[in-house]
């Protein structure tokens, strides 16, 4: 046999069996029952895929508990939808890769249609939270970085020190958090909603954790230009992380997400500075 086809043949055991073992894990975990039998049900069929692999090596292989412990852990964190879904993209287990090895084992069509269902449909069945009250979070989030980094720019031209920029800032940013969730929760209640309260806190928690991110710089350093420098460096870090994790989660375009969100947040800071260079001027004020 073509050493680089066993090789191949042997990753395929290693990964299928760890995809396994991950699945299981993650049932055991799940509260919600709907979950646990779609996990399940994906781990049985994966272990199946491995056994297959086995009797064409004719080796036994141990699967990987680093991989196992990293994908458990990033799940409690960031939830089973996108540890899934990124597996799915990233092991080399997927449909694609199966239907390239259909030439030469013809059998292997069913694991590239099982694989298909799971990408497809099986990991959209799975029930997350999270996932239900993306759009409160986006609107926290969201508007905190175009309210906040338009703010602090207009605040580093129109203030002098670092601490009265966080100062202004804070209360700022607290005001606006608290304004965002009630009004989140009002219009949430007036449609109908039973979940606007989860909802609204979902939306206030999003946008005081960013703005809490965007002030620190100015609280840990006296110069004000760097300060803002390194605060739209986070900006723009927190809309990649955030837009990578719902592009991968929900199967959206992360490109497009990422630049306009980018685009906003930075135009109204820019616009913001220019702004706060002007007023400074017209009235005189010099902090």
């Amino acid at each position: 046999m073509d050493k680089r086809l066993y090789k191949t043949m042997i990753n395929l055991q290693r990964v299928e069996l760890t995809e396994h073992h991950i699945y299981m894990h993650l049932a055991e975990r799940s509260k919600d029952q709907n979950n646990a039998d779609v996990l399940r049900k994906i781990g049985q069929q994966e272990k199946g895929h491995s056994a297959y692999w086995q009797k064409k090596t004719g080796v036994e292989v141990k699967p990987n508990k680093w991989t196992i412990q990293k994908r458990i852990f990033m799940a409690r964190i960031l939830g089973p939808t996108f540890v899934l879904k990124q597996m799915e993209k990233r092991e080399g287990t997927g449909s694609k890769n199966y239907n390239q090895l259909c030439s030469i084992f013809p059998e292997t069509a069913q694991f590239a249609e099982e694989e298909r269902i799971h990408e497809q449909q099986i990991l959209n069945m799975i029930h997350e939270e999270k996932l239900q009250y993306v759009g409160s979070i986006v609107l926290g989030l969201n508007d905190a970085l175009v309210e906040l980094t338009g703010a602090l720019a207009g605040f580093t031209l129109a203030l002098g020190e670092t601490n009265l920029i966080s100062l202004a800032g804070l209360v700022t940013g607290i005001s606006a958090a608290l304004s965002m969730t009630a009004s989140d929760y009002l219009s949430t209640k007036a449609e109908g909603d039973p979940t606007a309260a989860k909802s609204a806190i979902y939306t206030g928690v999003a946008y005081l954790i960013t703005v809490i991110l965007l002030i620190l710089p100015f609280l840990l350093l006296p110069f004000k230009f760097l300060a803002l420098g390194i605060t739209l460096a986070i900006a723009v870090i927190i809309i990649f992380c955030f837009n990578y994790y719902i592009s991968v989660a929900k199967d959206l375009n992360f490109k497009s997400r990422f630049l306009e969100m980018t685009i906003i947040s930075l135009g109204v800071a820019t616009f913001s500075f220019f702004v706060g260079y002007l007023l400074k001027f017209v009235l005189g004020v010099d902090a």
